[in-house]
């Protein structure tokens, strides 16, 4: 098949003919290293040491030494033992900042010149993660590493605060990486739904799990149309914003499916990959099933990338995998998006980060970021349940009155404003309680009077 087939717009380059396995050094020591920072980081990097990804090396570092303690990940370093005593950052991003500058010896030592590329992840909104993990980029960077970072954004009800603080973090953290990964919490209420909570936070994890050890099963498989470190490299070097993520098709338009499974991704957030610059995806099918992958399923491929721009810069391969029967295997990285973390909107840092003119109010422009990230139609309908939510106000009589207060006890505040019948409940006892009073003699000469504002 000729490569211009898959794109006939695009730039296609061909896949590096290396066929020895090279995840790991001559040594016999991994090329990739996983660096968690903070408590959400490290968390994920727990996850991927439990899972065993051959030609992968682990670190967890955190300014709280109990949570170092607790990591089943043998090498750990603990972040600016006289600046936090180990104690934490107390959700202060700048004191993990110092902590980390404290330990910036340390921090280099991590990556030797075994090591060529580095995942650093970090749960953004909190003070560790989001104040650390630049400076561990930068170090990385500094090193000569591929650096990519994977970072968690929080949930909408986190409320926007905590989100700025996250998207700020993050932007500081993209000036020091070749490629930024964005794992949008509020993508997995969507993707997950049907999910219990834990099982939630799981995929998540499991998410940067599957980009390591796609990158690592990429370079260590001896592909038909093989693929290097070198592709690798070249997708992603200084490629901003990137997802790399993993899918699986069965059955007819199977490629198709795979593809679609892929897509469905964390990463991908509100933006659509077709606005990718560069584009690398690894073919993987069996030899052994039934159904053999056929010169017209590469079709199903063609089709796909007829929607991308017609600079986009394109490497493929394919690769063998008997375990997978009749199913197919599709592995993506696509970096270089249109939008990007930080394009529209710079924000100031103390030690000479991005600088920008905000030429609209500070409230306007967190709105429009929020909105960016979190999707339009998802921040309206935060803003319109804010903006329909009624408060109670209970006068001193009302505090005393010993039937109100045991129907607030009794029925949370969610509840009180979804259920039509306790609403109904609650404005009769309010009716009632004021009839009272009407009968009672003028009371209190403290002048603290109270209102009741009513449900919907």
């Amino acid at each position: 098949m000729n490569c211009s087939d898959i794109a006939k717009n695009s730039t296609v380059f061909p896949s590096s003919q290396f066929t020895e396995k090279e995840s790991f050094n001559e040594n016999g020591t991994p090329i990739i290293k996983v660096v968690g920072v903070g408590g959400g980081g490290d968390n994920a990097v727990n996850h991927m040491y439990k899972q065993g990804i051959p030609g992968v090396s682990f670190v967890v570092t955190n300014t709280d030494r109990q949570a170092l303690n607790n990591s089943p990940v043998p090498e750990r370093l603990l972040l600016g033992p006289t600046v936090t005593r180990g104690l934490g950052a107390g959700n202060k991003p700048e004191r993990a900042k110092a902590a980390a500058e404290e330990s910036a010896a340390e921090i280099a030592e991590l990556f030797d010149e075994d090591t060529k590329m580095v995942f650093i992840t970090a749960g953004m909104g909190g003070g560790t993660g989001t104040g650390a993990s630049p400076v561990v980029a930068r170090i990385a960077r500094e090193r000569g590493m591929l650096t990519v970072g994977i970072v968690t954004i929080p949930f909408l009800f986190e409320g926007e605060k905590k989100i700025m603080k996250a998207l700020e973090g993050a932007d500081e953290m993209s000036r020091y990486v070749d490629a930024m990964l964005v794992i949008n919490n509020e993508r997995l209420t969507e993707i997950y739904s049907d999910l219990n909570f834990e099982n939630a936070f799981d995929m998540a994890d499991e998410t940067l799990t599957d980009a390591a050890r796609s990158i690592s099963e990429m370079i260590n498989t001896n592909g038909k149309i093989n693929l290097d470190f070198e592709d690798v490299n070249t997708t992603l070097k200084d490629g901003g914003t990137a997802i790399i993520s993993t899918g699986y098709g069965e059955g007819e338009n199977r490629v198709t499916k795979a593809i679609q499974d892929a897509l469905n991704s964390p990463l991908l957030k509100y933006r659509d990959i077709q606005t990718s610059k560069r584009f690398l995806f690894n073919l993987y099918y069996s030899q052994d099933a039934d159904k053999q992958l056929t010169m017209g399923e590469m079709n199903e491929i063609t089709n796909f990338m007829t929607n991308f721009a017609k600079d986009v810069d394109v490497i493929w391969g394919t690769s063998v995998d008997n375990s997978l029967d009749g199913k197919v295997k599709i592995t993506i990285l696509a970096s270089g998006f249109d939008i990007s973390l930080g394009k529209e909107f710079h924000y100031k840092s103390k030690d000479g980060g991005r600088h920008g003119k905000k030429q609209e109010p500070e409230s306007q422009i967190s709105s429009a970021r929020i909105a960016e990230e979190y999707g339009q139609e998802k921040v309206a309908e935060i803003t319109r349940i804010k903006a329909s939510a009624n408060y109670i106000l209970l006068s001193p009589e009302q505090m005393d009155n010993d039937v109100l207060i045991n129907f607030v006890e009794k029925n949370p505040t969610y509840r009180r404003g979804a259920d039509v019948k306790l609403r109904e409940e609650w404005k009769a006892l309010c009716e009632m309680q004021a009839e009272s009073a009407q009968q009672q003699p003028a009371a209190s000469s403290s002048g603290l009077h109270g209102r009741v504002v009513e449900f919907d």
